[in-house]
């Protein structure tokens, strides 16, 4: 860089931080590290960069200053260069996301904290700058903290000449101290203390009058409009000067606006009511800040933009609903919400103290004292809040697995960040090892969430970059919707419609954040390499395109329907959403969500598109994996293999058939015999019941070398007995085939089929010739048999080789029992002449010999 002109000087401000300039000049030169605590109104964001452009050390370097805010960059810019005399872009500069004016003279260059981000990953070296600055660091905003953390290491390791300073206004300045002090040179060298190695600490106090604190507490009824309206009606008529409000966010903002404008407490008087939000135009944001014209006076309703680093010109009077809108993580939908909080007492302190600037002032608080003493005392830092996505993809890009290894204030909850990697997984940005993969390098130089980074990238070199572009800046952008979350259309495409001129009719677009996404779009066109005006590329088709674009930055976000009515989903992470069942989306069976109500049981959703099956598949074709498994078909009552696609645990689609043969088919038909009970679904069962009964006949008198089969113990060795047979088996047709007697007489081996032959057999032979089963159901076991068969023999049958006798049940001719003996000699020569002189009397066309035992016996 060539020799700079020395640069033209500021006059001196009076202003209180100018008492400190010398301490900080000393600071920055040994050990070149400092922390500046200034009160608000003291002047150091405008005066300290100035007061050092012509250091000795500074050389022909530049001085970066970090600001959190894009208005806050252009007006603290503005101001340092008003105070020189000079313009804007000259030796004082500034550079945002999506505006810069610096030129080869810029020795000021005041940035939004992201851009020090993207500065430092592409020259850690941060050639060229001298002295970085980070301005109202007490909001401790992840960008901050990490550009902090990257800036320190860089002087630690190559540039220790490399001047840092930590501006704030309320600060707990010892943790950052002993941060800034740790990467001084030598500072972790043995021996080195934690005294020497601490930052100096130079302190400033402000130029603020008194200001009056009136408590107003809003009840739980109350809506906030219609009490801060009222407290600024107080407001305007106890103060001379103009008032600030300050309201969580942008719909608040208006409903406030609208209110004051229906309340008539503006009347005639020369009063304008100005809008500050970061969403608005520059020349909008300008207004709002300048002094009100002569003989006029201002409300400016304004989010906590104005709270620091800005001063909104004439205030006299604050009015503070006590609410804030912070980022915050919810574990249980897996993003980042902004949520709506009370403000910590500093953040109170704060706005307060922009009552005080030109003269004594007044606050108002929409809330009690006693409520104000539970407040934290202090902001939450963003990286314990906040999703973690962004920060892990940073590191990884820093060749920085772990969040440890870094000069951080606060570490991240392992939880939340754990859930990053894992996101940054998915998306490809990382490998299995967590290095940063060429597609990570690709998403982290654009300025875009790592999930919308993908999209960009993943599109780049196709038909739809543009279209990318449009959604990227639709989801980083404020809603195109206007109207209360739960009217507005859940359609992306509806949104891309009136982004790109195709439903600028619809009764809830938004025309100021249609424009915005318009120029955010644009730029990122830019990024991309594209030329031209974005709604120029986007396809007149948007409908087939949007679900494969979506998906690829929300992989996590993808839904299966699970109601028949429609309407609900269950994502692939495991959790549910919904619309209402009126809702154009509610019949689509797959959706990728990008945006619900945060909720964690059954949340309502924002922002989807559908997609269909073969998109899904086309999209993440190496997350699909195909699962078979065989399951009991109730309605078919058979045996199906069913073969699903799925991603994780969520199902994509099936297809069912007959299974094959083999060992998990009969691990499937054992089952679900042992679940519904072999008698129920063996059809042969029945067919067995003999042998059964043998064998616990057996078992009963010959003790446990006998198995034990009841349906129970079967029921609980079907592998043994059962499963042999079904090798071919498919079906619940080769249940219905089982042959249960010969499985079951299978087991028993020869020798045993032998014995049980011998010892109970199936039938035994009488008298006549015939051989007839035995009942082996009654104990003893039975044999019934005709009288006549008999004759002829003294001799009851028996089993257990002769030990124990059948009980007989002699039969008359029509079947029926006349006697049960299991002693057939005494019978004959007992009770027989009595049963002889009634059979005869019954049937005398028989011959009922006198002498049975020795009678020929016969058939019938």
């Amino acid at each position: 860089m060539p020799t700079a002109s020395p640069p033209p000087r500021a006059d001196p401000t009076g202003l209180p931080i100018e008492g400190v300039i010398g301490e900080v000049r000393r600071a920055l030169v040994d050990p070149g590290v400092a922390v500046l605590e200034a009160e608000p109104g003291a002047g150091k964001t405008t005066v300290v960069p100035l007061r050092l452009l012509d250091e000795p050390w500074l050389g022909d370097g530049r001085i970066v200053m970090l600001e959190p805010r894009r208005l806050a960059a252009r007006a603290a810019a503005a101001r340092m260069a008003s105070l020189l005399g000079d313009r804007v872009g000259n030796i004082v500069g500034y550079r945002t996301r999506d505006d810069a004016k610096v030129s080869r003279a810029t020795r000021i260059e005041v940035v939004t904290e992201g851009i020090l981000t993207r500065r430092v990953q592409a020259d850690p070296g941060l050639e060229g700058t001298a002295l970085v600055i980070f301005d109202e660091f007490h909001e401790r905003s992840l960008p901050a903290d990490l550009g902090l953390a990257l800036t320190l290491e860089a002087r630690s390791l190559l540039r220790p000449d490399l001047r840092v300073m930590v501006m704030s206004a309320t600060l707990n300045v010892g943790d950052v101290a002993s941060l800034l002090g740790a990467s001084a040179p030598g500072a972790g060298d043995p021996g080195a203390d934690a005294v020497t190695a601490a930052a100096p600490v130079i302190s400033a106090p402000g130029r603020t009058h008194p200001v009056t604190v009136r408590w107003r507490p809003r009840q739980k009824r109350d809506r906030l409009e219609a009490v801060t309206t009222a407290a600024i009606e107080t407001a305007l008529g106890e103060s001379s000067g103009d008032v600030l409000v300050f309201l969580p966010g942008m719909g608040e903002i208006k409903r406030t606006a609208q209110a004051l404008g229906r309340s008539g407490a503006l009347g005639a008087a020369a009063i304008d009511v100005h809008l500050l939000h970061g969403s608005l135009p520059a020349d909008e944001q300008d207004s709002a800040v300048a002094p009100a014209p002569v003989g006029r006076r201002k409300v400016v309703l304004s989010t906590d933009l104005a709270e620091t680093s800005l001063t909104v010109e004439g205030v006299t009077a604050v009015v503070d609903s006590g609410l804030a809108r912070v980022p915050r993580f919810d574990a249980g939908v897996g993003m980042t919400r902004l949520t709506t909080v009370s403000a910590s007492r500093a953040s109170a302190e704060q706005r307060a103290g922009r009552a005080g600037r030109v003269q004594p002032g007044l606050a108002y608080r929409l809330w009690s004292k006693s409520e104000h003493n539970t407040r934290p005392r202090h902001i939450q830092p963003e990286i314990t809040q906040v999703e973690l996505a962004g920060l892990a993809l940073e590191l990884a890009a820093w060749g920085a697995s772990d969040p440890s290894s870094l000069a951080l204030l606060d570490q991240p909850p392992q939880r939340t960040w754990e859930e990053a990697r894992t996101l940054l997984g998915l998306l490809g940005a990382i490998d299995h090892a967590g290095r940063i993969t060429d597609t990570g390098k690709a998403m982290v130089r654009l300025p875009l969430h790592p999930r919308l980074a993908r999209m960009v990238v993943a599109a780049a070199a196709g038909p739809n970059a543009a279209l990318a572009c449009v959604v990227a800046s639709l989801l980083e952008e404020r809603d195109v919707f206007g109207g209360r979350p739960n009217e507005r259309p859940t359609s992306l495409a509806d949104r891309v419609a009136l982004v790109t001129d195709r439903g600028r009719h619809h009764p809830l677009a938004d025309g100021r954040a249609i424009g915005t996404v318009r120029r955010r779009a644009d730029e990122l066109m830019r990024r991309a390499g594209l030329r031209g005006a974005t709604t120029g590329h986007v396809p007149d088709d948007i409908t087939d395109a949007l679900g494969p674009l979506l998906l690829v930055g929300y992989p996590d976000r993808l839904g299966r329907s699970r109601s028949l009515a429609g309407g609900r989903w269950r994502l692939r992470s495991g959790s549910g959403v919904s619309t209402a069942a009126t809702d154009p989306l509610a019949s689509s069976q797959f959706v990728v969500v990008a945006d619900t109500d945060g909720k964690r049981k059954d949340a309502l959703v924002r922002v989807a598109t559908p997609i269909d099956v073969d998109q899904v598949v086309d999209a993440l074709g190496d997350q699909v994996i195909r699962r078979t498994y065989l399951r009991w078909d109730r309605t078919r009552d058979d045996l199906t293999e069913r073969v699903e696609r799925a991603i994780d645990s969520l199902e994509l689609d099936f297809t069912e058939r007959r299974p094959s043969a083999g060992p998990a088919t009969v691990q499937a038909l054992i089952e679900r015999v042992r679940e519904v009970g072999p008698s129920t679904i063996l059809d042969r069962w029945d067919q067995a019941d003999g042998l059964r009964a043998r064998v616990a006949f057996l078992r009963h008198h010959r003790g446990e070398a006998w198995p034990d089969w009841s349906e129970t113990s079967l029921k609980d060795s079907l592998e043994s007995w059962l499963a042999p047979l079904l090798g071919n088996a498919t079906g619940r047709r080769d249940l219905q085939k089982v042959d249960v007697a010969g499985a079951l007489a299978l087991t028993l081996g020869w020798d045993s089929q032998m014995d049980l032959a011998r010892l109970a057999p199936k039938t035994v032979a009488v008298p006549s010739g015939r051989d007839l089963a035995v009942n082996y159901l009654t104990d003893p076991p039975a044999l019934a048999v005709r009288l006549g068969e008999m004759f002829g023999s003294n001799v009851t049958p028996s089993l257990l080789d002769g030990a124990l006798p059948l009980r007989l049940e002699l039969l008359n001719p029509a079947g029926r029992p006349v006697q049960i003996t299991s002693d057939l000699a005494g019978f004959w020569a007992g009770t027989w002449g009595e049963v002889r002189r009634e059979l005869r009397g019954r049937y005398p066309k028989h011959d009922w010999p006198e002498h049975p035992a020795t009678a020929k016996p016969r058939r019938r």
